[in-house]
């Protein structure tokens, strides 16, 4: 099955783009109704983050929600198997004079985990790159997933790993690809506000910026409507950080993902069970 998956996935890089993002529009409506569960996830995370806003407001954004997640499913087959010129066609990049200013330093791109994520292939045609990824439980899915987002050169870590390659490699001059909003549970974390919510977020940012001696250079994806691609911006570097006060990096990252998400709450990662590790004594979200 996972084989059937991965030839599905590949046919459908030959299709325009407008194609492939009505196929996965209409993946996600069926979705939507499909995956009670992870409907479940979206609407409470949207509840927390978003009390104010009407529940038939927050329903049509979950909705919302379920058509760009599947559209990026479909979408990847033009990441993993489309040409070089049809990636740069696609893909516009604001920005790029802040990687420029490195001067062939390595540097952090933060990416809050936007659903067109996988658009930074554009980059990786251009400069060294290096990425943490979760291992796959299916290994022809895992091989297959790895192969492809290293098409470009690079490396990939697993998150499980020690972060020694990549701090090396950052100090070698490559970007590294970090996405650090994700709950993976209390080791190297702590509990800073996201949206009003107290959540589980890493200080691994602080951590690699100041061991590689390395800035931060925030790096978001916009899916734009249709056929029309995806804009990928790079803001400026960060100055004064890490400051080297965990909770106030920590909440500063988490404010500028706020800032991004309120430009394209649809697009963000709402899938993610991002308040299941709750402080001592809390009832579970989910």
């Amino acid at each position: 099955m996972t084989r059937l998956f991965i030839f599905l996935i590949w046919t459908l890089h030959f299709l325009p783009l407008a194609v492939l993002a009505a196929i996965g529009s209409a993946a996600g409506r069926l979705a939507f109704w499909l995956v009670p569960e992870r409907r479940s996830v979206v609407r409470i995370n949207l509840a927390k983050c978003f009390p104010e806003r009407s529940e038939a407001e927050r329903e049509r954004l979950a909705r919302a929600h379920f058509r760009f997640f599947c559209r990026s499913i479909v979408e990847r087959s033009v990441w993993w198997w489309g040409s070089r010129e049809r990636i740069r066609r696609l893909v516009r990049v604001e920005g790029e004079e802040h990687i420029a200013a490195l001067k062939g330093k390595g540097a952090v791109l933060l990416a809050p985990h936007f659903v067109g994520l996988d658009a930074i292939l554009r980059l990786a045609m251009q400069y060294p790159m290096v990425s943490t990824y979760t291992h796959q439980k299916d290994q022809a899915l895992d091989e297959m997933i790895f192969k492809r987002r290293t098409r470009f050169g690079g490396g990939l870590f697993a998150r499980q790993a020690t972060l020694r390659p990549a701090i090396r490699a950052i100090r070698t001059g490559s970007l590294y690809y970090y996405l650090p909003d994700m709950d993976f549970g209390s080791k190297g974390t702590i509990f800073a506000p996201f949206f009003g919510v107290q959540a589980s977020t890493p200080t691994g940012l602080a951590y690699i910026s100041r061991l590689a001696r390395a800035p931060v250079l925030p790096c978001v994806t916009r899916m734009l409507p249709g056929g029309e691609g995806y804009v990928l911006r790079i803001y400026p570097a960060w100055n004064d950080f890490p400051s080297g006060d965990d909770a106030a990096d920590a909440r500063r990252m988490l404010a500028f993902i706020e800032e991004r998400v309120l430009e394209m709450p649809e697009q963000y990662f709402w899938l993610h069970k991002r308040f299941k590790t709750r402080p001592e004594g809390e009832a579970r979200f989910y």
